[in-house]
C-alpha cells in the first residue's frame, strides 16, 4: 500500500485500477452517505442517552459512560445492552431511530457519483434498514441502492463482528472479491479487507491521522472520491 493510494486526493488512473474488478458497492449510512457536520447522529445518541436512563435508572452521566463503553466494547450501545441487561433490541431501534431527518440535506452530487457506479450498490448500517431508507430518502438518493441491511438482518450482531459481515453478505450473495466497502469507522473495515472487499475509510480529517494497515484509501469527500472511478 503506498502513501498515494491513502491521500485524501488519490490518482484517478490508479483508482480505477483499484477498483475495476467491484461489482457490488456497499455503502454505511450514518456520517457516511451524508457529512457529520450535518449532525444528525447527535439526535441518536441523545434517543440513547434517554433510553438508558429509562431503562437502567441510572442519571445522564452513567447513560452517556454506558453508550460510549458499550460502543466501544461491542460495535454498538445496543450490542452491550443485550449483552449486560438483556434488553430487547426492537424497542430500542424503534425509540432511537424516531428523530428529525430535517437537518439532512438533497446531494445532487453524491447521487449523480453513486449513479455512474458500474454494478449495483446497497447499504449497510448498524441502524435498522427502515432508518437507511428514511434517510437515503431525506438526501435524495434511496432508489439507487438495490438493497437495504441493518442491524436486524444480521440477527443483531453489529459491525465490526465477523459475524455480522458474513451473514449480511452471505444473504446479499455478493462476491467479497468483487466488492468495495466505504466506512466512517475504520475498525468496521477490518473484517471486510479479511474478506477480499477494497476497504474506503470515508474521514472528514483524512490525511491527519495515520491509517490503519486494513484501510486502503482514505478521503474526505465521498462524491469526489466517486467520481475518480469512473
Amino acid at each position: 500500500m503506498s502513501l498515494a493510494t491513502l491521500s485524501p486526493d488519490p490518482d484517478p488512473d490508479a483508482l480505477r485500477r483499484a477498483f475495476a474488478r467491484v461489482e457490488t458497492w456497499v455503502f454505511d449510512l450514518d456520517n457516511t452517505l451524508y457529512p457529520p457536520q450535518e449532525r444528525l447522529f447527535d439526535q441518536i445518541e441523545a434517543k440513547i442517552a434517554a433510553f438508558v436512563i429509562r431503562e437502567l435508572g441510572v442519571d445522564e452521566a452513567e447513560a452517556s459512560r454506558l453508550r460510549r463503553a458499550y460502543w466501544h466494547d461491542h460495535g454498538t450501545t445496543l450490542a452491550g445492552l443485550m449483552i449486560h441487561h438483556g434488553i430487547d433490541p426492537d424497542p430500542f431501534l424503534e425509540f432511537v431511530h424516531d428523530i428529525d431527518f430535517a437537518p439532512l440535506k438533497r446531494n445532487a452530487r453524491l447521487r449523480a457519483a453513486i449513479a455512474a457506479l458500474p454494478g449495483r450498490s446497497i447499504v449497510y448500517t448498524n441502524g435498522t434498514a427502515r432508518y437507511a431508507r428514511q434517510v437515503t430518502e431525506a438526501i435524495g438518493i434511496e432508489d439507487l441502492f438495490e438493497a437495504f441491511y441493518g442491524v436486524e438482518s444480521a440477527f443483531y450482531t453489529p459491525k465490526p463482528a465477523p459475524a455480522a459481515y458474513t451473514r449480511i453478505f452471505g444473504a446479499d450473495g455478493l462476491d467479497p472479491k468483487r466488492a468495495a466497502m466505504f466506512e466512517d469507522d475504520p475498525r468496521n473495515l477490518r473484517a471486510p479487507r479479511e474478506l477480499g472487499l477494497e476497504t474506503v475509510w470515508v474521514d472528514p480529517a483524512a490525511g491527519e491521522a495515520e491509517a490503519p494497515p486494513h484501510v486502503q484509501h482514505q478521503t474526505d469527500d465521498l462524491a469526489g472520491f466517486l467520481e475518480k472511478l469512473v
